[in-house]
């Protein structure tokens, strides 16, 4: 299954490389080596959806986006996102989401935009070929300040962890409505974010991202807006690193020590989680992985 799931993530890296191009089934299966009968159905079986239907959710995923972040022309984008029309483009879209791109384009509110798919993780290496490498640093703290600002996101009363909130919830959905809203991020608390708060004595997990403090916004079903107070941050983190060969090592190193810390080495400071929430980041090869808890000074 390995093979397979590295050879439709091939696919899929060619897709977007080529999405305005009216890529062919023909093209693909030619770039993996692969017969396009078998490329379509496991494509179809490692995604949960055919290529065709892939390839037209991530042509009106990068035709959402230069609506919402250039004046170029929708005509103009129609034509180069691969539609034959803008009359095309409009019923698509407004099949998808519910909007045209003209009244998308005035008032940029949360939509379920169509996210690129990753299908290969370290957990589909046969096991054996996934060694720690020498490559790993020390797990580090530092301390941060968060300033106040709000988070809209999905706060889960059951699940404990990332692998129990997506049981309960449509990834896609998710990330693709949370993808929506990067022209409107916060600078502090951005992107794709989530992390934990204190639920009657346990952790809790949640999902979103951070908002302006002005943030006035439609909020999406399922979501929530939350005021966040500011606080310090102990950051216990890593360094980027191979995502596919340490990515287990990493977080298990990291989330050991962040969870068992001391914070009476760290001075007159408790933990701060009944006040605020805990973060996580988790960026492979850009940031790294990190976990925020908030501290505050004792009296």
């Amino acid at each position: 299954m390995f093979e397979w799931n590295e050879a439709i993530q091939k696919m899929i890296d060619w897709i977007e490389d080529n999405l305005c191009e009216n890529p062919s089934l023909l093209q693909m299966s030619e770039q993996i080596g692969y017969s396009p009968y078998y490329c379509s159905v496991r494509f179809h079986e490692i995604t949960g959806m055919t290529i065709k239907s892939y390839i037209a959710g991530r042509r009106l995923a990068r035709a959402a986006f230069a609506i919402r972040d250039t004046d170029e022309r929708i005509i103009d984008i129609a034509v180069r996102c691969g539609y034959s029309s803008q009359e095309a483009l409009t019923r698509a879209f407004s099949a998808a989401f519910g909007c045209t791109p003209a009244s998308y384009r005035r008032e940029p509110v949360p939509i379920p935009i169509p996210i690129r798919q990753v299908v290969l993780a370290p957990e589909h290496y046969p096991k054996g070929e996934r060694a720690m490498s020498n490559n790993l640093s020390e797990v580090r703290v530092k301390v941060e300040y968060i300033p106040a600002h709000k988070y809209l996101g999905i706060w889960d009363d059951k699940a404990r962890n990332y692998g129990e909130f997506w049981q309960n919830h449509d990834c896609d959905k998710v990330c693709g409505i949370v993808d929506s809203l990067s022209n409107v991020c916060d600078v502090i608390v951005t992107g794709h974010t989530a992390g934990w708060r204190n639920a009657n004595g346990e952790r809790r997990y949640f999902y979103g991202t951070g908002v302006p403090h002005d943030y006035s916004g439609k909020i999406p079903e399922g979501f929530e807006l939350r005021e966040i107070p500011a606080s310090y941050y102990l950051v216990f983190y890593h360094p980027p690193f191979d995502y596919l060969q340490d990515n287990g090592d990493v977080m298990s190193r990291v989330e050991e020590l962040a969870w068992n810390y001391d914070i009476s080495k760290f001075g007159k400071y408790e933990w701060n989680e009944d006040e605020c929430q805990c973060y996580q980041r988790h960026y492979p090869e850009g940031l790294g992985y990190q976990i925020l808890r908030p501290i505050k000074k004792i009296g």
